[in-house]
């Protein structure tokens, strides 16, 4: 229970506790509400812009459950066909399933609840947005290391979860865009060998469109996945609190401490204004910005496509696989296997889980055990930033392919040619980025080096007594040095010498072979600019002030 002053009255009798106080003492007395808090309430959290990203995904999730709450109330997810009446003329008399109906007398009669449903959309836009710079940010500075690579793939699953949820979600309006969308992954779903149309029956309830499918997508987005995503969210922040946060290098701070500003009340003041941030600018995109307009796409039809038909922005690189991979199809025994869509459709989930397996491929190739809560610069693990960069320009490089159509009609140009850009792209662009992003990284060292021994170019030049002209540099800080030289340079694993003293051959496992050679291209000569020692340092401060 916790421990409180008896106060008391001028009569000298202790003076009874409120009624506040004694509901707190009964909470805490079950609870272990006091102790917990007094524990939690102080921890100490670091203070670094690129952290923001985690909480843009937290809020923009709350966000995305209240106002999906709100449009629960007025949806009705039926694929019964009726007669359009309502308020939006172009429609009168219009057959539409009631699914469209519905959402249509959101958007036109029910009072704010085209905005609702505008902010609902950006805020899954930007929840998803929010997931892959998250994960990039922690990627990008080996945040997933020990004993963080349970909280990656927690991270990651979300993200993958939020990739289905969004497409249920973007299925429920039953819209033409929307419709054409379910088209094609019911297509995608038939090109599984052997038991994709049965999988097709068994989610359509007979042959598309069927009237089974918006109510089984509703339940699967409103309850089933959230729920999920809830329990995924609440374990992920427990984690990071348990873990504690991660911070980069400076003067103070170890993989033993954290310094920064404690959880009440410095930052969960912060925290809220942020909220309200975020809320504010998502209700702005909301107000102003038109997404997803129903009434102007028309309900969807299995005989008509759009032009332009896409999906958003989070799904377009998978659209990208489909739309420029070859139409090669097998056809042995009576049976159709269409590898131009089965392939791209197996090729996503591999892409993605490229991500997923990175941090446990990392600490096999290093061998690294140690717990890490210092953060990387980007610059400083240049074959991660390298990878990572690469992954990153094919995902761009496939978006371009899922709106291939898009951009032959905005640029004017030939719908074959892009397409055919995006089929050489996907194999030339990532190489090229890993190349390019791995010699920036060195630069970046060097130039670091460079900095810490001669310090920072101040602009003024200087003429020495025999006539020579030199830019006069301002020496760093002894705390600036730390930060640039504070990061490790890892050495890489060797197998050791293939024979022994007598001169019989070792056996070495395949795996330490593969290990090695992955450790030389990840750590081994030329990967890594060397720190300055600090003999270098006394060397070029020992004279006067010079380059």
């Amino acid at each position: 229970m916790s421990e409180r002053t008896q106060d008391h009255g001028q009569d000298g009798r202790p003076t009874p506790p409120a009624r506040g106080e004694r509901l707190a003492d009964w909470a805490d007395g079950r609870l272990g509400i006091h102790t917990l808090g007094k524990s939690q309430l102080r921890k100490v959290f670091p203070d670094h812009w690129s952290f923001m990203f985690g909480e843009i995904c937290l809020y923009s999730f709350l966000i995305l459950i209240l106002t999906g709450v709100w449009l629960t109330l007025f949806f009705e997810p039926s694929g019964l066909e009726v007669e359009y009446n309502g308020t939006y003329e172009p429609l009168k008399g219009v057959l539409v399933t009631r699914a469209y109906e519905s959402t249509v007398d959101i958007s036109m009669e029910v009072r704010g609840g085209l905005l609702i449903r505008q902010i609902h959309h950006w805020a899954a836009l930007v929840f998803v947005a929010g997931m892959l710079v998250h994960m990039m940010r922690v990627f990008f500075t080996g945040a997933f290391r020990k004993p963080r690579e349970l909280n990656w793939l927690f991270g990651w699953t979300l993200l993958m979860l939020g990739l289905i949820t969004g497409l249920t979600g973007y299925s429920l309006p039953d819209d033409l865009l929307s419709g054409t969308g379910v088209r094609f992954a019911q297509g995608a779903i038939l090109s599984i060998p052997i038991v994709g149309t049965y999988i097709s029956f068994f989610l359509f309830g007979g042959e598309f469109p069927g009237h089974d499918i918006i109510p089984r997508l509703f339940a699967v987005h409103v309850l089933l996945l959230p729920g999920i995503m809830l329990g995924l969210v609440v374990a992920h922040l427990i984690l990071v609190f348990y873990h504690k946060h991660t911070q980069f290098a400076g003067p103070g701070r170890s993989e033993r401490n954290v310094i920064g500003a404690p959880f009440f009340p410095v930052y969960v003041a912060k925290a809220g204004g942020f909220f309200f941030l975020v809320f504010g600018v998502l209700a702005l995109m909301g107000a102003v910005a038109t997404i997803n307009p129903v009434w102007a796409l028309g309900p969807y039809r299995p005989d008509m496509v759009g032009t332009g038909a896409q999906p958003d922005w989070y799904l377009g690189f998978s659209e990208g696989l489909i739309r420029v991979m070859p139409s090669w199809e097998i056809n042995a025994w009576g049976h159709t296997l269409e590898l131009g869509v089965f392939i791209p459709f197996a090729l996503f989930p591999l892409i993605m889980m490229a991500i997923a397996v990175y941090p446990f491929a990392e600490a096999w190739v290093t061998k690294d055990r140690r717990e890490h809560h210092i953060a990387d610069r980007p610059r400083n693990a240049p074959a991660r930033t390298s990878f990572g960069v690469a992954w990153l320009s094919l995902y761009g490089v496939l978006m371009v392919g899922g709106g291939n159509d898009i951009w032959a009609t905005h640029f004017h140009l030939s719908i074959n040619a892009i397409t055919w850009f995006v089929r050489i792209a996907f194999f030339v662009v990532p190489p090229l980025a890993y190349a390019v992003t791995y010699r920036v990284c060195l630069g970046l060292q060097r130039r670091d080096r460079a900095k810490v021994l001669h310090g920072r170019e101040s602009g003024i030049i200087k003429r020495l007594p025999h006539g020579e002209y030199v830019e006069v540099h301002q020496p760093l800080s002894q705390a600036e040095r730390y930060t640039l030289t504070a990061h490790e340079q890892p050495v890489p694993f060797e197998v050791g010498p293939l024979v022994d003293a007598n001169g019989v051959a070792r056996k070495v496992p395949r795996a330490d072979r593969l290990r090695a050679r992955l450790s030389r291209a990840m750590y081994g000569p030329g990967t890594q600019v060397p720190k300055p020692t600090a003999q270098e340092c006394r060397q070029v401060h020992s004279g006067d002030g010079h380059p």
